[in-house]
Parts: structure tokens; C-alpha cells; sequence
């Protein structure tokens, strides 16, 4: 599992330029049918409007792309709003841009713009962030040392998930992959090597500013 851009949630922004007004949606997806479909509920939500421009990448490599300029002249509406998504490195991400035309023609500079921005707007309302792999940690202690690793946890800037209180407490933690060897002999340090750190699943978290969004 590798470290990869893409968007936490749903985000849609808008603006208007000479009286047409473009909306940009966009929305982290897994799979090209997650894309499709998307694009397939905001053309229904927005059937009244003049264009819906869209694009989207997939896979950790962007292996696969495409786009729609959805009436548009050729190269002024779809590529442009892939080129976004690509100059921002994201992965497994679909974009939207509906237009509303206001009247008013903006010529093929003025529509690259256009989509360029609606696209942009879009990404920044839904949050870029890096997804990043964890493992869930589970440590086992004596509640004499709960403090203590609680706040050694805390100056080491670990993400605490959880707490359990059973027969001795049970700490639950989100570590960046490439901290668990540091966490391990962290806890070992700290309980004399009394406590016990195990493993659990792994998987990815969004990550943004170095917090965990969830």
C-alpha cells in the first residue's frame, strides 16, 4: 500500500462569469461504474442546464482517464477540467462541471478558463488529501501506566482511536506503517516490557495539514 492524493468527501462550489453560471462537483470514487454513476446523477440533477462537463481518474497510477467536453467545442471543456485533477495528482477521482449559459459567448480562451476554475473550485470544496496507510495497534498495559502512555502518545503526535478498561486497559492506535517499529519500542520502553502490542488490520486514512480526517 502506497501513499496516494485524492479528495476526502463531496464538494461542489459555483461562480459566474458573464452571466453564465458554472457549478463544479466533485467526488472521490474506487471503481470507473462509482465514476459513471455520478456523473450519470448529476446530469439527471442539472438535466436543465446547457452543458455537464466532466472527467475522472482511476487507479494508482491514473491508468485510466477520461473525459467529456459534453457539447463544448472540442478541447476547451473536458481536457481542460482532467488536466486539473492530473496537475494536482489525484487518484480515483470524478469531476463534474454544469453550465448554465447566461447569453453571453466566451470564446474557446474564456471556456478553458471556465472549466479550468470549475474544476478547481470543485477539488478545493471537497478537500485534497493524502491517503496514507495505517495499522490498527492494540495495546495491552497495566492501568498503573495509562497515563504515562497516553501522554508519551500524545508528545509523539500518535492518533488514539479508542480506549477499552477490562482486565487491564487496552489502547487502541492508528500508526502510519512506517512508525510501528518506533511505537513498539516506544511501549516496550515505557512499561518495561510489560505490556503487549499487537497488530490488527491496515488500511488507508485520509490525511490532511499531517491530521487524520475521518
Amino acid at each position: 500500500m502506497q501513499p496516494y492524493r485524492t479528495l476526502h468527501e463531496f464538494g461542489t462550489d459555483e461562480f459566474v462569469v458573464e452571466k453564465s453560471v458554472f457549478i463544479g462537483h466533485s467526488k472521490p470514487v474506487k471503481t470507473e461504474e462509482e465514476a459513471r454513476k455520478f456523473i450519470d446523477e448529476m446530469k439527471y440533477k442539472y438535466k436543465d442546464a446547457t452543458h455537464n462537463v466532466w472527467a475522472y481518474t482511476i487507479g494508482e497510477t491514473m491508468n485510466i482517464q477520461r473525459y467529456s467536453d459534453d457539447g463544448e467545442p472540442q478541447g476547451t471543456a473536458g481536457i481542460p477540467t482532467l488536466e486539473v485533477i492530473k496537475k494536482e495528482d489525484l487518484r480515483n477521482v470524478v469531476v463534474v462541471v454544469t453550465r448554465y449559459f447566461g447569453g453571453v459567448k466566451l470564446g474557446a480562451g474564456g471556456l478553458v478558463r471556465a472549466y479550468t476554475k470549475g474544476a478547481k473550485i470543485a477539488l478545493d470544496a471537497a478537500k485534497i488529501v493524502e491517503k496514507r496507510p495505517f495499522i490498527e495497534v492494540h495495546i495491552s498495559a497495566d492501568y498503573t501506566l495509562l497515563g504515562k502512555i497516553q501522554n508519551e502518545l500524545s508528545n509523539k503526535e500518535y492518533t488514539v482511536k479508542d480506549i477499552e478498561y477490562a482486565d487491564s486497559v487496552n489502547i487502541i492506535v492508528y500508526c502510519e506503517k512506517e512508525r510501528l517499529k518506533e511505537l513498539s519500542s516506544l511501549i516496550t520502553e515505557i512499561s518495561s516490557a510489560t505490556a503487549e502490542v499487537s497488530e490488527k488490520e491496515e488500511f488507508y486514512l485520509s490525511v490532511l495539514d499531517g491530521k487524520i480526517l475521518v
